[in-house]
Order: C-alpha cells, then sequence, then structure tokens
C-alpha cells in the first residue's frame, strides 16, 4: 500500500492540468483532478487530499470562493493550498494571501518551483512522506530509512504499522478515528472492515512495548486512537 500523498489539483485548462498532472505523477504524488470550483470542494471532502492547487481562474464558484470555503470549513482548513493566478498586481497576490492560501504563484511559473514549494508545504503537515525525521518522547521514526527506535533500541515494524505510526507522530495528541485512519494508512480506495485497524494498532503497541517502556497509545472509547 502506497503512502504516498493525495494532491487535488484544480484547473479549468486541458493542457496546463495534463502538464500539472504528469509532473506530480512523477514526484511520486496520487493526483485528483477538478475542472471547477464545485467539484474541488466536493473532492475535498471526499478525498481529504494532503495538498491543493488551487487556479484562481475557474468556471462557476471561482478559485478565490473555493479558497474561502475550504479554509472555513473545520475538515479542510489545515490543508495547505497553493494559489495558482495569472494575476501577477500585488493587490491580487495579497488578497489569496489573506484569504488563506499558503502559498502563490504567478503565472507562468517554473513546475521545478512549485514542486519544490508543494515540497516545502508538505513539510509542515506530512513530513515523513518527504524523508523528515520524527520524534516523540524516546520514540524516533525516519521517514528516509524507514527505520525507527525506542529508547536507542531498533523496532520491527511491518509496513503498515510503520504508517500507522507515523500518521500518530505526525499529529501527535490528535485522535484519530478507525475511519480516517483507514483512509490514511491502506488509502481511500481499499475496503477493509474498520476491525483491521483495532489489530494493526494491537501489533504497534506490542511492538512499541519491547523495550520494557510504557504504551504511548490511547484508546478514545467510542472514537479511536491517539498517540500521547
Amino acid at each position: 500500500m502506497s503512502d504516498r500523498p493525495c494532491v487535488l489539483l484544480v484547473e479549468d485548462e486541458p493542457a496546463q492540468r495534463e502538464i500539472l498532472r504528469y509532473n506530480l505523477a512523477s514526484e511520486g504524488y496520487d493526483v485528483t483532478m477538478a475542472e471547477n470550483g464545485d467539484d474541488a470542494l466536493l473532492l475535498a471532502d471526499e478525498v481529504a487530499p494532503d495538498l491543493v492547487l488551487l487556479d484562481w481562474m475557474l468556471p462557476g464558484v471561482s478559485g478565490i470562493e473555493v479558497l474561502r470555503q475550504l479554509k472555513t470549513r473545520r475538515q479542510t482548513s489545515e490543508i495547505p493550498i497553493i494559489m495558482l493566478s495569472a494575476r501577477s498586481e500585488e493587490v491580487d497576490r495579497v488578497r489569496g494571501l489573506e484569504t488563506g492560501a499558503d502559498d502563490y504563484m504567478v503565472k507562468p511559473y517554473s513546475v521545478s518551483e512549485l514542486m519544490a514549494r508543494i515540497r516545502t508545504q508538505l513539510r509542515r503537515t506530512r513530513p515523513v512522506s518527504v524523508g523528515e525525521r520524527l520524534e516523540f518522547e524516546d520514540i524516533v521514526l525516519d521517514g528516509e530509512t524507514h527505520r525507527v527506535t525506542r529508547a536507542g533500541q531498533e523496532l520491527k515494524l511491518g509496513p503498515t504499522e510503520f504508517r500507522l505510526l507515523s500518521t500518530f507522530m505526525e499529529k501527535p495528541g490528535r485522535v484519530w478515528t478507525r475511519e480516517q485512519l483507514l483512509d490514511r494508512v491502506w488509502g481511500r480506495d481499499v475496503f477493509v472492515d474498520t476491525r483491521t485497524v483495532d489489530v494493526h494498532v494491537g501489533r504497534l503497541r506490542k511492538a512499541l512495548r519491547m523495550t520494557g517502556s510504557q504504551d504511548p497509545l490511547r484508546t478514545v472509547r467510542g472514537t479511536g486512537y491517539a498517540l500521547g
């Protein structure tokens, strides 16, 4: 199963959309595409992307309105959004940023620079996906080597347990529902029973206790799990 970040690409111009789709896929991202603002808002709720590339000029609901709505909705407010626009005036750039854009690029732009800015945003929200190192108390997870140690001892984790732990460590304290963990760890298009989450959390807990340390995972009754 892939733990690749998902990018929602919102662009109405077919040639530009295909160029971006190709480059994003080449960088290893899963790409979901929308051609207008209405579809973008629906897909943002359905697929819960890790990042949105959003064109300002869209048919129907404008990109700036899509941006405003995504940033005011609780379930999408933390998703980084990079706005793409032919509007190069400072007033437009300021409006985009003040409306909530995390970054703003003026067309025509360098695709390599755009990919670099995407990595910068994902480093903040999905650090393991770009090879970052995470630490929580005495647990260290290396996103590049896929090694995990606790109190200096290396832990043997399966790939699913590694993705579970990286999800927890990226947002310590956050309570994840079983459904959210299924989407994030197993994938949005994979249909498995939510009890599968409990089985793998149990395996992760066993591995984390191998050093004789306490279980850092917390069960939230009726909801799911959290780290710390």
